[in-house]
């Protein structure tokens, strides 16, 4: 996939997150209609709070030379953080407007920027386009999640 098209998914991707939870009462948010699975909330919740993580990943890997980049148990953000008294409306705004800031600065970038590299802790090392390319797929990710939610609940849209 050419650089600049994945540049507009990576951008794109809170659009379809604001339409996969668009019309959902609060209660269909919170609600846990799979078993042992986090709500749509949480899911939402998660995907803002990681955002800002990611980008700054990807940041940390265009600034510095070979950066170590720590991961995070997203278990214990979902247990720790009242997620339930959080707002999903909020939750998309943050990661679009993270999106849409950061976008600017990889749409800048000559396309060897994308060859540099951090060294994960968990899972050793990544490039910027690595990076990229994972987190526009994370989001995709956990939106299968929230279709699944709403079909358990007979609320799917699609």
């Amino acid at each position: 996939m050419p650089l600049a098209q994945l540049i507009e998914e990576y951008l794109a991707g809170p659009k379809v997150l604001r339409q996969a939870v668009a019309g959902m009462t609060r209660e269909q948010l919170l609600a846990r209609p799979i078993a042992g699975k986090w709500s749509t909330l949480e899911v939402v919740c998660h995907l803002a709070d990681f955002d800002p993580i990611l980008a700054d990943r990807m940041k940390r890997v265009i600034a510095e030379d070979n950066p170590t980049l720590i991961g995070y148990d997203e278990n214990k953000f979902a247990t720790n953080l009242f997620m339930d008294e959080q707002s999903a409306e909020d939750a998309v705004k943050i990661t679009s407007l993270n999106r849409q800031n950061f976008a600017r600065v990889l749409r800048k970038l000559p396309d060897s920027a994308f060859a540099r590299a951090g060294m994960h802790n968990e899972r050793g090392r990544t490039t910027l386009l690595d990076l990229l390319k994972t987190y526009t797929n994370h989001l995709d990710h956990h939106l299968s999640f929230i279709h699944a939610k709403r079909a358990a609940m007979g609320k799917e849209m699609w």
